[in-house]
């Protein structure tokens, strides 16, 4: 694609982009507004002051006194601004506490991420390449089997083989408490605490692309450009990777590009069961406190984040078929 082009593609998608965001934002203020609830009562019950007169004094304090519109007005012009709001609950700015959080999310998802796409893949290939025997019927179970297991179940019964039983790996938090490790002391600790959550995000959606990949690639296989190089006397191996696999992975791609984003926000319960101290325990935290700001800021980051994911799909696809580019 020429420059031009690409810079168009670019522009079309960042319109759009905004566009989305907005309207998320939008909808997302609502939503936590309509909930039941009020955030001045929960502050007010626990400093033990809850009579009506500082209840309002509360309500006044943090704006939400004033009409709901107003209210939206103020908030959508406040993030437009990069002011995501500051925490009643934890008296800090919201996007300092995201920011503080993000990282130990975006290493849990995106280490769960690569290990159920290429998992995921190599069983997708496998079970295609043997379909009809032993070995996809093995892969197939194996895939179903993950996809039907609630997440925090496999989570549970990971800590409890890996950390209670065998003692082989720590089941909770991310780091080991006052060791105080430098370099690659401090990557291995993390590493260590990082395999339980990962292993447990991952399973799922690594039946999920087995089964993707089974399917897509069974489908190309009977394709005439297949045909046509098997006739040519290409071998197996040259097929399968080169002409088989490369346009299986579209169907992939896609889903990738929608789960990449969709672990971000799905990674809540995996961090509420390992005490990962992400930002989806830190939303959890903030619906339990009614922390409307905070929980409005991971909602707007979180939406952020699939977005790009999308729009890095859409860039990849070019990558992997020039036909999406000539259309």
């Amino acid at each position: 694609m020429s420059g031009g082009r690409l810079l168009r593609f670019l522009a079309q998608r960042l319109v759009k982009s905004v566009v989305v965001i907005f309207a998320i934002v939008v909808v997302n203020f609502l939503l936590i507004h309509a909930a039941p609830g009020d955030p001045a009562s929960v502050i007010a019950g626990e400093s033990g002051m809850a009579d009506q007169k500082f209840v309002e004094q509360l309500r006044h304090q943090f704006g939400l006194d004033q009409p709901l519109p107003e209210q939206l007005w103020i908030y959508v012009s406040n993030v437009a601004k990069g002011d995501l709001g500051f925490s009643y609950r934890q008296q800090r700015p919201v996007s300092a506490l995201i920011l503080e959080r993000l990282p130990a999310t975006l290493l849990l998802t995106t280490t769960a991420f690569s290990f159920a796409i290429v998992s995921g893949v190599l069983m997708g290939v496998l079970a295609a390449r043997h379909v009809g025997t032993v070995t996809d019927s093995v892969v197939t179970v194996m895939a179903l089997t993950f996809y039907a297991t609630p997440i925090f179940w496999v989570g549970l019964m990971l800590v409890l083989v890996f950390s209670v039983w065998l003692d082989w790996l720590p089941s909770f938090g991310m780091n080991t408490v006052d060791a105080h490790f430098q370099g690659m002391a401090a990557v291995w600790d993390t590493a260590h605490y990082l395999v339980l959550p990962a292993l447990t995000l991952g399973l799922f959606y690594t039946a999920v692309y087995a089964r993707l990949t089974r399917a897509s690639m069974l489908e190309v296989s009977d394709q005439d450009f297949v045909k046509t190089a098997r006739a040519k006397g290409a071998g197996e191996r040259r097929i399968l990777w080169r002409h088989v696999l490369r346009n299986a992975l579209l169907p992939i791609i896609t889903f990738a590009g929608i789960q990449a984003g969709q672990l971000v926000g799905g990674s809540i319960l995996v961090e509420t069961v390992f005490a990962w101290p992400g930002i989806g325990r830190l939303a959890f935290d903030a619906l339990l406190a009614r922390d409307y700001a905070l929980l409005l800021g991971v909602f707007f980051v979180t939406s952020v984040l699939v977005i790009v994911f999308n729009l890095l799909t859409d860039l990849l696809y070019l990558i992997v078929d020039p036909r999406v580019e000539a259309g």
